[in-house]
């Protein structure tokens, strides 16, 4: 922990504090792994009453025409037509006809549209021909340019520090998709599944992304702890509020066709969801105390307290308005819909829908607030440490040294 990627001038951390940090750090570490290799799902067997799946085939408008229906269609289907000239498929660069989907909230489509068709085979007695049904647009070229230019710009900004976000977003992308929904869905408990995903993302993210670095280790610690006051205070929240996780239809699907738990599926979200600022906060936290004590070697850890968290307060503002604004942004339909209802606010805010989503909030949030005084009080105490150690030096008072020592203990 040696290396700092913090700044090139930071003296090392004193050895018991290293130890101590260690000794946290090894197990947590241990444990996630044991846990991760214990539950990692099997692969999925595949379902013996799944029907043929959809053929889907990419092509290009060439051409649309527009015909009169001859019978009411109602909305969920137009009468007009397009030529698409297939670039997928046993038949490319054939050009196929393909009905529009018509009604209201149907794609709009256009000359020259990349396109995704639903293709539907002919009988094979030959009572039926083949038919093609434009189902949506093809995203595949704009969205591997936003990821380029997304790439592009946090290697430029970040440089090594940059690549190493990447990785490090690639394997939260991997925990995800390959351990944390397979094992929800093979029947493991959603919030153990959480627990065991958010401290394996926290341990391989943070270390990849600012280096096996003391701060770092600090503020690892920080989000587990900040992390277990979350699930404590969003179980208490949800018990007394009496939440059960089914709020919409897809909820209620999980729960009725797969017996997943959609209380625990609601405490699994507020996990993860929690996860991604609390680190932020508390690298933000660890970071800044190790800079407040390379520039003055001399303060105390009151002293480094103080001055970060005026730091972490100002942060936490932001942060909280922050989620506000996400929480809203997401929910706005929603919002527009109860403001169309004219319900009463007490009746919105108590709403099961809503009401998960407040809670989903204050649990995060409190558990944010937290994370500043604990990861700040634990770095002041090992940043102090190490300015000690610099101002052990060949031009040392005796004061100086009478301060090392017993500073380092």
């Amino acid at each position: 922990m040696g290396a700092n990627h913090s700044h090139g001038q930071s003296a090392p951390g004193s050895r018991r504090a290293i130890q101590v940090t260690l000794a946290v750090i090894i197990p947590l570490a241990l444990a996630t792994l044991t846990a991760l290799i214990w539950m990692w799902p099997a692969a999925p067997k595949p379902a013996d009453d799944v029907g043929s799946p959809l053929i889907k085939v990419n092509g290009t408008i060439t051409y649309i025409t527009s015909k009169p229906c001859s019978e009411p269609t109602g909305e969920a289907r137009g009468c007009d037509m397009a030529m698409v000239q297939l670039t997928s498929g046993d038949l490319p660069d054939q050009n196929v006809s393909a009905e529009i989907p018509g009604g209201r909230g149907s794609p709009k489509f256009e000359v020259g549209d990349d396109v995704i068709l639903i293709y539907t085979p002919g009988d094979p007695l030959g009572q039926g021909s083949d038919s093609y049904q434009l189902s949506d647009h093809d995203r595949s070229s704009p969205m591997w340019l936003v990821g380029a230019a997304f790439v592009l710009a946090v290697i430029a900004f970040g440089r090594l520090r940059g690549l190493m976000a990447l990785v490090g977003l690639a394997v939260t992308f991997a925990l995800l998709l390959l351990f944390l929904i397979p094992a929800i869905l093979a029947g493991e408990p959603p919030l153990l599944v959480a627990i065991v995903c958010a401290a394996a993302i926290m341990l391989s993210v943070l270390y990849l992304t600012h280096g096996f670095t003391l701060p770092t280790s600090i503020a690892v610690i920080g989000t587990l702890a900040s992390l277990t006051l979350t699930g404590v205070l969003a179980v208490t929240a949800i018990a007394l509020t009496h939440l059960n996780g089914i709020t919409d239809d897809s909820s209620l699907y999980l729960d009725l066709n797969y017996e997943i738990n959609t209380q625990g599926l609601l405490l699994a979200s507020i996990i993860i969801g929690s996860l991604g600022v609390l680190d932020d906060v508390t690298v933000t936290q660890a970071v800044t105390v190790s800079e407040l004590a390379h520039a003055n070697p001399s303060f105390s850890p009151w002293q480094l307290y103080r001055a970060a968290a005026r730091v972490g307060r100002a942060h936490i503002a932001s942060v909280i308005n922050t989620i506000i604004l996400a929480y809203s942004g997401s929910a706005l339909p929603l919002l527009l819909l109860f403001s169309i209802g004219n319900q009463p606010l007490g009746d919105v805010l108590t709403g099961p829908v809503v009401a998960q989503e407040i809670v989903r909030s204050v649990a995060g949030t409190l558990g944010l607030i937290a994370a500043v005084p604990i990861t700040t009080a634990l770095s002041a105490l090992t940043a102090t440490r190490r300015s000690s150690v610099l101002a052990f030096g060949p031009e040392s008072t005796g004061e100086q040294v009478t301060r090392t020592v017993v500073n380092d203990g």
